[in-house]
């Protein structure tokens, strides 16, 4: 065995009490992208999902010592912006045990914290022999030609972070990402028989519970699909394009690496075939920008709909308010099967909504956008985020009144944080302001969730009024009348169940200490 990808045990304090039943279990997308453009060379390939079929750390090493590769891949990414971060944890604590075990594994990463901050990465984790610096496309084929992993022979594969022999971090010299002409054919689909399954594919993962309409047999099987890679914008609290990166920063930033990749629609759909033979239907299309370009969503989203005539496809994307404007895509979107949009909001403050994007948002009528988008019988997960530069309390609860008032079928909130390869992550470490001290911290939902104050509110506010707001929606006597309405009784009952759980946090329950 050239090569196993491996894909991390998500650690419990990720989502706390909701991670039991409520948080998805996504197919490691890169792992499958990775693990089939290395099987195209030639190179013999595995993926190790222990996230998907819950393994112990032990069970995780026993596992890999019986495929016995020649090069360990830990991917860590995840389908939400933080989680290439949180799922260190879980990372590293199975690669510091297989180094206890067996030195003798080679151990490398690729993914979104690595990308980041890839030296810093190295120096703090032992038990990581080296690190792809971007997507990791070429330097993997590259890698693998080799016959042993030595500094010397690391030092001359461009797109690495590897240690020295006197185990300093370093880095090569930077490698190009896959360029558009070359998509379909050095990233030639998902290595989708490589994933395990119970009964059938994929029915080891889940949706998110919002994605099936909040009814349980609908989350699985389930499946998450890109059509592009990247993103054309720099808004600060972003890090997606780290992927993109072809430099030698200590600290990278996504926003310098703004660019967004396609396959071709023929491609693409070829991929979507073999999903919906597969008996696949809940699917998440997880570009960040899917409804951006018309060159390549419509032709698509046409091919979509002529497969989804009896209207089984139950599928979301991603987009901006800003792109969402005209009723006729709308009708094209909902005929794809696409069923749910997921809106970036952010605020309700227009000047805090047009700031993050460095001017790059138009300026939209929110409230027109929602109704015509419920009108094409779509629903909206609508995102927001608080604590952004110049929130206050005032702004905060203004931005949660227009929630409400936009009844979105979804809502989801985050409170800002400077995640590792965003631009408010660089400014945070320049300004000596406190960050998370392990990668649970940087998790939305954890105990140590530690997110970043404002000129007018310390971070243990802003984490309490987006924990009050997300029970307030939630059991809002509104939402819960239209969701009975579209979705019935059951997914109220759900929704009901979900909202009692509450999330503990250290920094709020240190700070009403101190009041004492």
């Amino acid at each position: 065995m050239d090569i196993v990808f491996v894909s991390p045990s998500n650690s419990k304090a990720i989502y706390q009490e909701l991670s039991n039943k409520y948080s998805a279990i996504e197919p490691p997308t890169w792992a499958l992208l990775l693990a089939e453009s290395c099987r195209s060379k030639g190179f013999k390939v595995s993926i190790l999902d222990c996230n998907a079929e819950g393994l112990s750390i032990d069970q995780s090493y026993q596992r890999l010592s019986e495929l016995s590769p020649k090069l360990i891949c830990f991917v860590v990414y995840g389908q939400n912006v933080n989680a290439g971060t949180t799922s260190m944890s879980g990372a590293t604590a199975l690669s510091n045990y297989i180094k206890k075990k067996n030195n003798k594994f080679v151990i490398s990463y690729v993914g979104s914290h690595v990308q980041s901050v890839p030296l810093e990465t190295l120096q703090n984790e032992q038990s990581i022999d080296f690190v792809f610096v971007n997507e990791g496309v070429y330097a993997l084929h590259n890698v693998l030609k080799l016959n042993n992993f030595t500094p010397e022979n690391l030092s001359t594969i461009k797109g690495l972070a590897y240690k020295d022999n006197n185990g300093l971090a370093k880095f090569t010299k930077p490698e190009m990402i896959v360029p558009q002409d070359r998509m379909d054919i050095d990233l030639p689909g998902y290595a989708w028989d490589l994933l395990p399954f119970k009964s059938t594919p994929l029915d080891l993962y889940r949706s998110p519970l919002w994605h099936a309409n909040y009814i349980e047999d609908q989350r699985s099987p389930y499946a998450a699909i890109q059509t592009s890679l990247g993103c054309q914008f720099k808004c600060d609290f972003c890090m997606i394009n780290i992927i993109n990166r072809n430099d030698e920063e200590e600290v990278g930033v996504a926003g310098t690496y703004s660019k967004m990749r396609y396959w071709s629609t023929d491609f693409i759909i070829k991929q979507f075939d073999k999903l919906i033979e597969m008996g696949v239907t809940t699917i998440r299309i997880t570009d960040e920008m899917f409804l951006l370009n018309p060159k390549y969503y419509k032709p698509l989203c046409e091919k979509l709909a002529e497969r989804n005539r009896d209207d089984k496809l139950l599928m979301w994307a991603y987009s901006r308010v800003d792109t969402v404007k005209r009723p006729e895509v709308l009708e094209l979107v909902r005929k794809a099967g696409i069923r749910w949009l997921c809106l970036g909001i952010e605020s309700g403050d227009k000047n805090i909504r047009l700031e993050i994007s460095k001017g790059k948002f138009e300026d939209v009528d929110v409230n027109k956008v929602v109704k015509q988008v419920h009108d094409a019988d779509i629903n909206v997960m609508a995102n927001y985020i608080y604590g952004l530069p110049g929130d206050t309390k005032d702004s905060i609860l203004k931005t949660f009144e227009l929630s409400k008032e936009l009844n979105t079928m979804g809502w989801n909130t985050y409170a800002a944080m400077a995640l590792p390869g965003s631009r408010l992550y660089k400014i945070a470490k320049e300004n000596g302001t406190k960050l998370p001290e392990s990668y649970e911290g940087y998790s939305f939902h954890s105990y140590d969730c530690i997110p970043l104050p404002t000129e007018n509110l310390e971070a243990y506010q802003v984490l309490e009024l987006r924990d009050q707001c997300f029970i307030d929606y939630f059991t809002n006597e509104k939402y819960l009348s239209t969701v009975k309405q579209k979705f019935g009784e059951e997914a109220a009952k759900n929704i009901i169940r979900m909202s009692k759980i509450k999330l503990k946090r250290r920094i709020i329950e240190e700070a009403k200490n101190k009041s004492i």
